[in-house]
């Protein structure tokens, strides 16, 4: 059978992961095993922490690889800035990114940022419905 080629930050299934943030009853730092790898586009993970939590729908910028966390534990920037922002930052918010919304936005449980102009038009709807 042919491999495919993955890309260089994309993971397996079967590989060893630690949550990079806090998660949804999953403390940052617990390490898992990825049990699914779905989507073309957008990949996201579904991973078994140690700590008998399941969570799906995770974004790679929540999760790091042993090796990753391991260069973290000692100082370094194993992802880079672009990650740190991607993970909960909120430098990036202060650097220009409004779009409409105001910036900011709102952190899922699996770590995925809904930007504040869709919540914002989420409430807008709301209070038009409820009228």
């Amino acid at each position: 059978m042919a491999t495919t080629d993955l890309p260089v930050d994309q993971l397996r299934k079967g590989a060893k992961v630690v949550a990079r943030t806090d998660l949804r009853d999953v403390p940052e730092g617990t390490a898992g095993k990825i049990i699914l790898v779905n989507g073309m586009v957008w990949t996201r993970y579904w991973v078994r922490f140690d700590n008998g939590v399941y969570l799906g729908s995770i974004d790679r910028n929540v999760l790091a690889t042993a090796d990753e966390w391991k260069r973290h534990l000692k100082g370094e920037d194993p992802w880079g800035t672009s990650g740190a922002a991607a993970v909960g930052d909120d430098s990036s918010d202060e650097a220009g990114g409004d779009a409409g919304g105001g910036g900011g936005g709102k952190a899922t449980p699996s770590g995925t940022v809904v930007p504040q102009l869709l919540l914002d038009r989420s409430a807008a709807a709301r209070k038009r419905l409820a009228a």
